[in-house]
C-alpha cells in the first residue's frame, strides 16, 4: 500500500546573508564616531607665526593650563611667503578661549643664559600655548613670537629692585629666602633715565612679612667661583637659578616696618658674608591668615622709597 508524500513548503522570506552582518556593523560604529567627533567639535581657528619651527598637522597640540584643548589641523606658508597660517581645531568645551585679545605662541626647548623653557617639548614635540582673551569670539589670531611675560597676579606683594644690568635675570626666575624659594621675577625695564634697570618680584603671600624697609637684596643667580690657597669654590644657589637668574635676600636683626607695595630697593651684584648671619625672628603669615592682598596693575607699580 502507498503513501502520498505531502507537499513541500517554500517559504519567500529573505533571510540577510552573514556576509553583510561585520560591514553593517563598521558602518554603525563609524557614524558613532562620526557623531561623536561633530558633538565635541569646537571653532576653527586661524592662527599666524613668523615661522612654524616644530608644528605638524595632526600632531602638534594647543595647550591651555598644561590641558589639551585643539590640536593643529594644517601648516601653510602665507601668500606673501613672510610666515605661516596655522589651522587649528579647538574643543568644544575649549571655545571660549577664541576671543579678541587671546595670545598664542609656539613651545620650543630653550636652554641658555635667558632661562630653561618648554624642556619637555624634546620628548614630546613642540606645543602651542594659549592665554585667554577677554575681547569677542574671534576666527583669525596673530601669534607671539615668543612666550609673553608672567601677568601680574593678585596673591602677595611686589617690590622693585634697581640694579646697574639686568644679567641673566629673566621672568620667572626665582627670588630666595635662606635658599627657599618665596616668589619670583615678574618684568623688568629700563629706569627712566636709562641709569638703571627696575626689576620687579613678587613675594608669595605667607612670606610678605619677610621684607622689611631695611631688608638686602642680591643678584644670587649664575655660578659663584672663587679661588682661595684651599683651593677653588664653585657654588649655585639652585639648578633653576643657575639658567634662569635668581635674587636673594636677607633682613636684619633689628626689626623694621613692613615693606609696603612698590618698595624701591638696590639689587647688589652678591651679598656680603654678614648678611648671612642674620636671623631675625618674624612670624610667618600662613595663606588663610593673610589679608586681602593688593592688586598690582601697570608695567611697574609706584616705587615707594625705603
Amino acid at each position: 500500500m502507498s503513501t502520498a508524500l505531502d507537499a513541500p513548503r517554500i517559504s519567500r522570506r529573505h533571510s540577510l546573508p552573514l556576509i553583510w552582518i561585520v560591514p553593517l556593523i563598521a558602518l554603525a560604529v563609524g557614524g558613532w564616531m562620526v557623531f561623536r567627533e561633530f558633538r565635541h567639535r569646537g571653532p576653527e581657528i586661524t592662527i599666524e607665526f613668523p615661522e612654524g619651527k616644530g608644528v605638524e598637522a595632526r600632531k602638534t597640540a594647543v595647550e591651555y593650563s598644561g590641558v589639551t584643548v585643539g590640536t593643529v589641523l594644517a601648516v601653510d606658508l602665507k601668500e606673501d611667503l613672510n610666515g605661516v597660517r596655522v589651522t587649528v581645531r579647538l574643543e568644544k568645551n575649549a571655545a571660549s578661549l577664541a576671543r579678541e585679545g587671546a595670545q598664542f605662541w609656539i613651545v620650543h626647548p630653550e636652554i641658555g643664559l635667558t632661562g630653561v623653557r618648554g624642556i619637555e617639548t624634546l620628548f614630546t614635540g613642540a606645543r602651542i600655548n594659549v592665554r585667554p582673551g577677554k575681547g569677542e569670539p574671534a576666527t583669525e589670531f596673530r601669534g607671539l613670537p615668543k612666550a609673553p611675560p608672567l601677568e601680574n597676579v593678585d596673591d602677595g606683594r611686589a617690590f622693585v629692585l634697581q640694579a646697574d644690568r639686568l644679567g641673566s635675570m629673566s621672568p620667572g626666575a626665582p627670588v630666595f629666602y635662606r635658599e627657599v624659594k618665596v616668589g619670583v621675577v615678574e618684568t623688568s625695564r629700563l629706569d627712566h633715565d636709562a641709569a638703571s634697570v627696575l626689576i620687579r618680584i613678587r613675594i608669595k603671600t605667607p612670606y610678605i612679612e619677610l621684607v622689611r624697609t631695611h631688608t638686602r637684596f642680591w643678584n644670587a643667580g649664575g655660578v659663584s667661583f672663587k679661588m682661595n690657597l684651599l683651593g677653588a669654590e664653585v657654588k649655585s644657589t639652585s639648578l633653576e637659578s643657575l639658567f634662569t637668574g635668581g635674587v636673594a635676600f636677607a633682613t636684619p636683626d633689628a626689626i623694621a616696618p613692613a615693606a609696603p607695595d612698590g618698595t624701591l630697593f638696590t639689587l647688589h651684584p652678591e651679598m656680603d658674608k654678614d648678611w648671612l648671619k642674620w636671623q631675625p625672628r618674624i612670624r610667618i603669615i600662613p595663606p588663610d591668615e593673610a589679608p586681602d592682598p593688593t592688586s598690582l596693575r601697570g608695567p611697574l607699580a609706584p616705587l615707594v622709597k625705603p
